[in-house]
């Protein structure tokens, strides 16, 4: 099988491993300090906060923003479904507006439109590893005051306009769970270039703790520990060869697919660069297979394609209230069309010579 994700590890990660567990100081230590520094290096900003999760990223960065009961966080119908939790999490109410199916990314027009009084912040998702429009998001946004947090979980390395994904926003959230683009197991990162953020975000990831045994506010155990941030200063080490190759495995992809009747294949919108943590196109009602059958026939041939995500998020019992599938036909048509294919950089050019010759037979 060709696995649509897949760990990149090498034995600079068990080495690294090895080391915490000999040391002892297995909880939050110096590895996780020196992961911190680490990205906001890379990311070129003034605070990285690691933390256990892209989950707890989110939900600290929304209580860091003083986002809370009676406030309204404007986000996309179409991400998974910890950007909208998150915002249930700490009491305030979810607001949808529709993507743009070029990118899948939220649509700024609709943003502008749905924004109240009561609007306190706004979750773009750089879906799929593209970024979204940061300058026109914050056109509409800075004269308002409002927050912009991102969900760059799927986006680790992506830049706009050669800022880092991440970066593009007060705060920004990435993901180090096992699937993305680089992996510590499990894990998040916070960026921001704000002091009073950063220390809140501490204060938030050790249950409010300020200093030893002084609680100024409620938190939670949302700690990384120094076996996973480990992992990860091994991994941030390697992001740029692994992106490269999956944009590399991504163009082959597209190239190979790109007279295939049916298929709408991914772009990559002006000044922006993908991560491609997925491969994702649309297999519209002109291609040979319903999508589903499609994604079927392909897992039968060896080639783990998956739907990411086949309902958008107002399609569930405890969301269903916060939207109604008319009024989001762009999200509706991605969560029915959208296919996602092996793109990462242990998929060899023969295995995508193998995709892309099984889906030329089926089609």
């Amino acid at each position: 099988m060709i696995g649509i994700a897949a760990p990149n590890i090498g034995s600079e990660e068990f080495d690294a491993v090895r080391k915490v567990l000999e040391s002892g100081q297995l909880a939050q230590g110096p590895q996780v300090a020196q992961l911190e520094a680490d990205f906001a290096a890379y990311c070129d900003s003034k605070f990285a906060i690691a933390v256990n999760s892209g989950t707890a990223a989110l939900h600290a960065s929304l209580v860091a923003a003083g986002v809370g009961p009676g406030d309204e966080v404007i986000t996309t119908p179409y991400s998974f479904m910890a950007t909208l939790n998150c915002i249930l999490m700490v009491g305030a109410t979810p607001v949808l507006a529709d993507i743009d199916l070029a990118t899948y990314n939220i649509d700024i027009t609709k943003v502008a439109a749905a924004i109240t009084p009561k609007t306190k912040a706004v979750i773009p998702v750089d879906l799929y590893g593209q970024p979204y429009n940061y300058d026109e998001l914050r056109a509409v946004c800075e004269p308002k005051g409002i927050k912009i947090i991102e969900d760059a979980c799927q986006a680790v390395g992506a830049t706009y306009k050669g800022k880092k994904a991440g970066t593009l926003g007060d705060l920004g959230c990435l993901s180090l769970y096992a699937t993305k683009n680089i992996m510590a197991g499990e894990g998040g990162i916070v960026i921001t270039d704000n002091e009073d953020y950063a220390r809140i975000l501490k204060e938030f990831r050790q249950h409010g703790m300020s200093a030893q045994y002084e609680y100024v506010r409620l938190g939670y155990n949302y700690r990384m520990s120094d076996l996973h941030a480990a992992i990860a200063i091994q991994q941030l080490k390697k992001i740029e060869a692994f992106n490269q190759g999956r944009q590399k495995n991504a163009e082959l992809l597209t190239e190979g697919l790109k007279d295939v009747k049916g298929l709408v294949l991914p772009v990559v919108a002006p000044d922006r660069t993908c991560a491609y943590n997925l491969y994702t196109m649309r297999a519209t009602p002109e291609f040979a297979l319903e999508r589903d059958d499609f994604i079927a026939k392909l897992r039968e041939k060896g080639i783990g394609a998956g739907a990411y995500y086949p309902k958008p998020l107002y399609a569930f019992q405890h969301t269903a209230k916060f939207g109604r599938a008319e009024n989001f036909p762009h999200a509706e048509t991605a969560a029915t069309q959208v296919v996602s294919l092996p793109v990462h950089p242990l998929v060899s050019p023969k295995d995508i010579q193998t995709i892309i010759a099984t889906i030329q037979e089926l089609a």
